[in-house]
């Protein structure tokens, strides 16, 4: 069996890095963080429009760095791997940023004007009350 020289190794591990390196990409990641978003919820977390999110989703989940699973009418995007966590936060602290800088940033958790499952507590119907 053939070992696989420097330029194919660099071009294997270079590839992930490129997925991620626009700064959009990095914060979405930051606000997915060991957990799961929608895109409502990164729209609430980052300020930008809901396609120009979908753009750079469907970048990450082409790149095999993301996954979603759907629940009712919202996808959830999480990581596949929470190591490109590690990246970023390796990179962070290489540009003389804190552990603690880029770990707040993360994993933000509820967030009171999105309106996801996750976010805003389930409104239940009175006719369901009725008859629970």
């Amino acid at each position: 069996m053939k070992h696989p020289t420097i330029p194919q190794l660099s071009e294997q591990i270079a590839a992930p890095i490129e997925a991620i390196a626009s700064p959009q990409r990095v914060a979405i990641l930051l606000a997915i963080g060991q957990g799961e978003a929608c895109v409502c919820h990164l729209e609430t977390a980052l300020g930008w429009r809901q396609a120009y999110i979908s753009q750079h989703l469907m970048a990450l989940r082409k790149a095999g760095i993301l996954e979603d699973r759907r629940e009712g009418r919202y996808v959830f995007y999480r990581l596949k791997n929470t190591s490109y966590l590690d990246l970023i936060t390796a990179s962070a602290e290489v540009c003389g940023l804190s552990f603690e800088t880029t770990f707040l940033l993360s994993n933000l958790q509820k967030n009171p004007s999105c309106e996801c499952p996750h976010c805003s507590p389930a409104i239940v119907p009175v006719e369901q009350l009725k008859t629970a």
